[in-house]
């Protein structure tokens, strides 16, 4: 008994219900364990209110930057249409495959099946990706039909994505490229309209806040950031089935005469209104491998010509604004040649006394030099730059061009005298027709406009109404059997107008084998409703005058839109002045009309 007593006190027991003992040692390691759990859970608890008091922005914003994502929704281009609401630039939704270069490295196994399937070469996708590890974003192809897209992402590539994006398409295509232009791959304006009315068009992107999964879906939409605001939609002038008339027209006569360029443009007289304006060579902004500035120059707005012979009733306009001729005014022309300085001024035939509507059908140069040096110079230049010439227009088109008319304090006679037939100042195509239209209107010039407009903007008057008819009835014997446009005729419709035909001018003089066909003018001429300008530039079939190379292309193109715009003739079928146009005369009257 003595020895259990001693043993127990030995090992520090003692008596517990029913006679057990404890240890001491487990006492004090039981206490130590609850200790160490209530520290434990006490550090638990202190991390937790750390977590969610303390650090719970930066948690937050970490749990963020993996799963939650600011996307934006792309905001679509407006629509533009014709006057008619023909569509002709759309925005269509397509897909963009890009990648993240640091994840997409991590699976290179997949990148021969992600290149083949992308249609790019496998090497050269290793480059792009192994050369950007520095970044977080790396299109690999932009603008996929979506289901073609939805393709790619079906492969489960890690680190490949899809955004989605509008690509620009011009349903008319070429028909209508030139006054359109186009629009970058990121869907802003480069060129034309695109370009002069981009603050219009385009609209401005949405952005949102979504929750995304490890494969970069969107699992949740979180919160709105900011709306998505479309574009507004534009209306043109430009009348579709006028702009297809004339771009057929055009597009046949360049072919047909074998021409290195031109340019037809159709005004609306009353209102200013661009109905249409093309030019070849086309391009169709459609095929971006097109697209080059050769190609896609409008050169009927950016390009200038020495106008040749179509610059004369101008002049005319400005001798009956003078108040020192009229319709009656008969200028000698004998004997078919006018020496001015050392430069003789010829005419073909010595067509002797004539009034001034002949001298306009028959194209005199030498009554032209005799009527411009009879008048005062600043009266002239003021007429010319009234009626819009050496400045660009209202049309706010880009690249616009403002010709050159020299300042009359600068002129010789012997430049007044090659400026009265076309020589010595450059206009656009554009600036021609709008100054014919300004004509047509009684003398009142009204803004260019490729918007349409709902009624007709106030005129501002630079020729007396009086003056501008007659000049329109004197241009009319122009497109007659005695005159030199007789091909720009119409059947039913009384047409005013004038051709022109000029050297280009090159390295040192003007060349004698390149030249510039031109013809300009309105119809119907007893109230003309149309302006039109044709140039065809170096026609090389054998004919190159104004009259037998543009008239006829005017007299399709603007006999064709009035007919679509149902314009009342106003001459008879069959009388001289609605004669269909004969076959071209085997030798003109005039040189250079």
């Amino acid at each position: 008994m003595r020895d259990r007593r001693n043993r127990e006190a030995r090992h520090g027991s003692r008596r517990v219900d029913g006679g057990e003992t404890t240890p001491k040692a487990f006492r004090l390691r039981a206490l130590c364990v609850f200790g160490l759990m209530v520290l434990a859970a006490g550090g638990l608890l202190w991390r937790a209110v750390d977590l969610q008091l303390m650090d719970h922005g930066f948690l937050a914003s970490q749990g963020d930057a993996r799963f939650s994502r600011v996307v934006a929704i792309a905001a679509h281009r407006g629509t533009v249409t014709d006057r008619y609401g023909e569509p002709l630039a759309v925005s269509t939704p397509v897909d963009s495959v890009w990648a993240n270069p640091r994840e997409l490295a991590l699976a290179t196994d997949q990148l021969p099946r992600l290149a083949k399937a992308l249609a790019l070469d496998r090497n050269e996708l290793a480059r792009r990706v192994t050369s950007n590890l520095d970044r977080e974003f790396l299109y690999l192809r932009r603008h996929m039909q979506p289901a073609d897209a939805a393709k790619i992402k079906a492969l489960g590539v890690p680190g490949v994505y899809l955004v989605r994006e509008y690509r620009r398409y011009y349903p008319s295509g070429e028909v209508v490229g030139h006054v359109l232009g186009f629009t970058s791959v990121d869907d802003a304006g480069q060129e034309g309209i695109e370009l002069a009315f981009d603050h219009w068009l385009a609209g401005e992107d949405g952005a949102k806040r979504v929750i995304q999964d490890r494969y970069g879906r969107i699992v949740q939409d979180v919160e709105s950031i900011r709306p998505v605001r479309p574009g507004r939609d534009l209306v043109l002038s430009i009348d579709l089935r006028i702009q297809y008339l004339a771009y057929r027209e055009l597009k046949a006569a360049i072919r047909e005469q074998r021409a290195k360029s031109g340019s037809v443009i159709v005004l609306d007289v009353d209102t200013g209104e661009v109905l249409a304006m093309v030019n070849q060579p086309a391009y169709n902004p459609n095929d971006r491998e097109q697209i080059n500035a050769r190609t896609y120059r409008n050169r009927a707005a950016t390009d200038i010509l020495e106008p040749g012979s179509s610059i004369k009733p101008f002049v005319i306009a400005a001798a009956l604004a003078s108040g020192k001729y009229d319709a009656q005014s008969i200028v000698d022309t004998s004997p078919g040649y006018i020496r001015v300085g050392v430069k003789p001024i010829e005419d073909k035939h010595n067509l002797g006394r004539i009034d001034l509507a002949t001298i306009l059908a028959k194209s005199s140069n030498v009554g032209m030099t005799r009527v411009a040096l009879s008048l005062e110079p600043e009266q002239l230049w003021t007429t010319l730059t009234r009626l819009g010439f050496g400045q660009v227009t209202t049309s706010g088109y880009p690249g616009e061009s403002a010709g050159l008319v020299p300042h009359w304090s600068h002129w010789r006679p012997i430049g007044i005298a090659t400026m009265s037939y076309g020589y010595g100042l450059s206009v656009t195509p554009l600036q021609l027709a709008h100054a014919y239209a300004t004509i047509g209107d009684g003398g009142l010039v009204r803004p260019v406009s490729f918007l349409r407009v709902d009624a007709a903007p106030v005129g501002e008057r630079v020729l007396d109404e009086r003056v501008s008819r007659t000049l329109v009835h004197m241009l009319e014997s122009v497109v007659s059997p005695s005159g030199t446009g007789l091909r720009a005729a119409i059947p039913g419709y009384r047409v005013a107008g004038k051709t022109g035909t000029a050297w280009k001018a090159n390295a040192g003089g003007y060349s004698t084998d390149r030249y510039m066909a031109v013809f300009g003018g309105v119809a119907p001429a007893t109230r003309p409703k149309l302006a039109a300008v044709v140039i065809i530039d170096e026609p090389g079939a054998g004919h190159y005058y104004g009259g037998d190379v543009a008239a006829p292309v005017f007299s399709r193109v603007v006999g064709g839109a009035l007919r679509l715009l149902a314009v009342a003739p106003d001459a008879a079928i069959g009388a001289p002045d609605g004669e269909s146009a004969p076959p071209a005369p085997a030798r003109q009257q005039v040189a250079l009309r």
